[in-house]
């Protein structure tokens, strides 16, 4: 991750209006609330005849405080998209500006820039600085649950409403048709009875409505709008309750998953893998496990996954060809997001190993991280989408669709930007519809399905030689170490149009070097070895393809932990 990214992550972070995070954004938190409060105090102290010296200690205590509050605003403003992805670009950002609080951010602190070019009159300079104060509310739980419980009763609100609203105009009509035969000189038009009837839910402040009806009828509706009086205020009453009531439940039941979460995270503590030696994250967890071990109900476990974007379910069966005729078994898969699609780690390599399916193909991603991780390439995957239709971004897909797709584009763009780039794509040899095949690592450079010639036209390698030297050394080191077969384009080929392969979208496309590799996941999955199979494709990729980099096996591979946390880059 480049710095001026950590840099916007943590000042995100700081801005997140929670009191209870990390000890040092809370003192930040506490400082913009301190503040507001002096800012305030200093706005009422104004309104006082006051000696000089005290004054001017208001004067800089003005100025100083709205110096900090125009950086925060700022940086606010900055940060806002990694709140909320719809804040994202220019047009988000001014989204963001008119949005709630950050209409009051503007409000409260720029309107004192613009009296240097607009004469501001002073009551309205010092009551916007006041409204400075309606600021604390982001840091106030009971206000967000109020602001939940008003959003979520909202159109009751309004049906109720609006029946009150048909129901007092057609009483108001029937009251003048009755007072109008009785008092013509008060009851002279419809107006009369309808503003009275309405004067009435609010105690008729102005005396325009002193016009009470004599006739019985009269008197009867007045005495039914009185009943209504008391239901237009204890209908909304009664609703905002309910709705306070449930988001009261609502933010318990959501602190209970972020808990739950937290223990689920807990669950994928990494753990020695001998073949290799390093410590890795488990690439899933069945939920009976978790059940066992971290006493979770299922319930519990699909909610904490649900709210996460760092978990998804999985069915082991589809990792299991159809001819092994497995059983259905749910089990969590744990990964990394940093990006809108998923994951992008850039090692400055001009390797980059490609995972596009994760979404629909467990494993696979796990298997192309610790590839990454070992050999020191750059990573990018994809985790966030829908899965059902699913787009795959191996085949490129409508932008206008696939709406986070022009930054996996962007990102790849970023990557393969490096003279002599090479794109080297992870995919599952098999699935739970395929059989088994006699080999087990597949080699694919955009060539037919069958055509086993390294020297086939129309294939996605630039450099040949390279290539070949990697396909001969990986072939004969997975033999020789875990008894692995491999071929070249036997089982699988560029079976996609290649107009439509991802690498020929990108901007650096005629330099790129595009292969993949299929991997069983007999292998991938079930094997011990998986890692060590990695290992030894990330020490044939760098001796063939990057040898002109001296590389260094990752300390954080050796070192213990929970899941990926401090272990990524």
């Amino acid at each position: 991750m480049k710095p001026i990214d950590k840099l916007r992550l943590g000042l995100a972070r700081v801005f997140d209006d929670n009191l209870h995070t990390r000890q040092w954004h809370n003192v930040v938190d506490y400082l913009i609330i301190g503040l507001i409060l002096l800012s305030t105090f200093e706005v009422f102290l104004s309104t006082f005849d006051l000696p000089p010296q005290v004054v001017e200690w208001m004067y800089w205590i003005d100025h100083i405080t709205l110096v900090i509050f125009t950086i925060e605003v700022i940086l606010r403003i900055w940060v806002a998209d990694l709140s909320d992805d719809k804040y994202r670009g220019f047009w988000g950002r001014v989204r963001y500006c008119f949005s709630f609080y950050g209409l009051i951010d503007i409000l409260s602190t720029f309107p004192f820039y613009v009296q240097y070019l607009i004469p501001i009159p002073y009551s309205v300079f010092k009551v916007l600085r006041v409204a400075r104060l309606l600021r604390i509310f982001r840091y106030m739980r009971s206000f967000r649950l109020l602001s939940k419980a008003l959003r979520s009763k909202r159109q009751e609100m309004m049906v109720s409403l609006q029946f009150l609203v048909i129901v007092t105009v057609i009483l108001s009509f029937i009251l003048f048709f009755f007072e109008h035969a009785a008092q013509p000189e008060v009851y002279d038009n419809g107006f009369r009875s309808v503003v009275w009837a309405f004067a009435q839910y609010i105690g008729d402040p102005g005396g325009f409505a002193e016009t009470p009806p004599i006739t019985f009828v009269g008197r009867i509706i007045a005495c039914i709008i009185g009943i209504l009086g008391i239901a237009i205020f204890a209908v909304p009453a009664g609703l905002i309750g309910a709705g306070f009531t449930e988001a009261m439940g609502e933010e318990n039941h959501n602190e209970e998953v972020q808990e739950n979460i937290k223990k689920l995270a807990r669950a994928f503590e990494r753990k020695l893998d001998r073949p290799t030696g390093f410590q890795l994250v488990p690439p899933f967890i069945s939920v009976c496990d978790v059940q066992a071990r971290m006493g979770m109900k299922t319930d519990d476990i699909i909610d904490a996954v649900q709210s996460s974007i760092n978990f998804r379910l999985i069915n082991t069966a589809i990792m299991r060809t159809v001819d092994e005729r497995a059983h259905d078994v749910l089990a969590i898969e744990h990964f990394v997001v940093n990006r809108s699609y998923g994951c992008c780690i850039d090692r400055g390599s001009k390797v980059t190993i490609f995972a596009p399916s994760n979404i629909v193909d467990p494993v696979m991603g796990h298997f192309a991280y610790y590839l990454a991780k070992i050999g020191g390439f750059n990573y990018i995957s994809r985790e966030v989408g829908e899965t059902r239709p699913y787009r795959s971004y191996y085949k490129f897909a409508d932008e206008s669709v696939e709406k986070n797709l022009p930054d996996f584009m962007a990102d790849m763009n970023a990557l393969t930007a490096r003279d002599g780039s090479w794109v080297i794509t992870i995919l599952a040899a098999s699935g739970s519809n395929e059989p088994s095949y006699p080999t087990q690592i597949h080699f694919v450079a955009g060539g037919k399905k069958g055509d086993e010639s390294l020297d086939a036209e129309g294939l996605q390698v630039k450099d040949r030689a390279a290539f070949k030297t990697f396909v001969a050394e990986a072939t004969e080191v997975l033999k020789r170490e875990c008894n692995l077969d491999c071929d070249f384009q036997r089982y699988h080929g560029g079976s996609v149009n290649l107009q439509n392969h991802f690498a020929n979208k990108l901007k650096n496309a005629a330099n790129i070097n595009a292969i993949s590799i299929y991997v069983a996941w007999a292998v991938s999955c079930w094997d011990p070895r998986r890692t060590l199979v990695g290992k030894l494709l990330a020490e044939a990729i760098n001796h063939c393809i990057e040898p002109e980099v001296e590389k260094q096996p990752s300390v954080e591979l050796k070192r213990k932990g929970i899941g990926f946390e401090d272990y990524v880059e």
